[in-house]
């Protein structure tokens, strides 16, 4: 009896792939049949005497490095499990697989509060994490907030005309109406509960909060719960 052995290693060892990593992938994205079986789970084990072929598609791994878009419900402190295919945009035009590599060495690029709604960006690009987030003042965020009570013009007033809270002065923001109970913020800086704290020293309650935009990437065509890819020539 031939002894088991690893389907990424017998892969490489037929010459089907180059590498063990892309071995990997390929049995992720559904490539690999294992006599007529399409085998899907990492770590699958097979003998030398089964028949393996590799049948790839239009579908591509992504690269090495990714960014995610996600429309991230209100009250959710931790993202990462929303992170799968079945929460994907049906939308996503990116033509790559989702790997289970996608999900790890993630960094939340610019503050988004655990109650707040709305465009969240995880990446795995240290650098662009770096620039949303120390560098907010350099990409607009929208937000579209909702308060209890009515919003009157002095409360609109009394909140555009704030230049500093308790952990130091405010950048420029711009603070309109969109509706009876809702407004639209402009902010370029991270701060925590920036938009609570805002609306309460303007004496208003806030109800719920969405963020809508984050420079010139907005949340589109994404369902709360959902995620997309930022595609190659997407810019913030």
């Amino acid at each position: 009896m031939s002894e088991d052995i690893r389907l990424s290693r017998r892969l490489t060892e037929l010459g089907l792939v180059a590498s063990r990593r892309e071995a990997d992938e390929c049995i992720e994205m559904g490539f690999v049949r294992v006599d007529g079986e399409t085998v899907q789970a990492l770590g699958s084990r097979i003998s030398a005497t089964q028949t393996i072929t590799l049948e790839r598609s239009k579908i591509q791994p992504p690269p090495s490095r990714v960014t995610l878009l996600l429309n991230k419900p209100a009250g959710v402190a931790n993202p990462l499990p929303l992170l799968q295919a079945a929460t994907r945009c049906d939308k996503d035009r990116s033509g790559w697989a989702w790997l289970s590599r996608c999900s790890t060495h993630l960094q939340e690029a610019g503050w988004l509060d655990a109650d707040s709604s709305g465009l969240m960006v995880l990446t795995q690009d240290g650098a662009l994490a770096n620039r949303l987030t120390r560098d907010a003042r350099d990409y607009e965020q929208e937000y579209l907030v909702w308060v209890d009570g009515g919003l009157d013009e002095a409360a609109l007033v009394r909140l555009n005309a704030i230049r500093e809270l308790d952990d130091g002065p405010l950048l420029p923001f711009k603070a309109s109406r969109q509706g009876g109970r809702q407004l639209r913020l402009v902010l370029r800086e991270n701060r925590e509960y920036l938009v609570h704290r805002l609306l309460d020293e303007a004496g208003l309650k806030t109800q719920m909060v969405k963020r809508q935009r984050i420079g010139r990437i907005a949340l589109g065509h994404l369902e709360e719960g959902q995620w997309r890819y930022l595609m190659m020539g997407e810019r913030f």
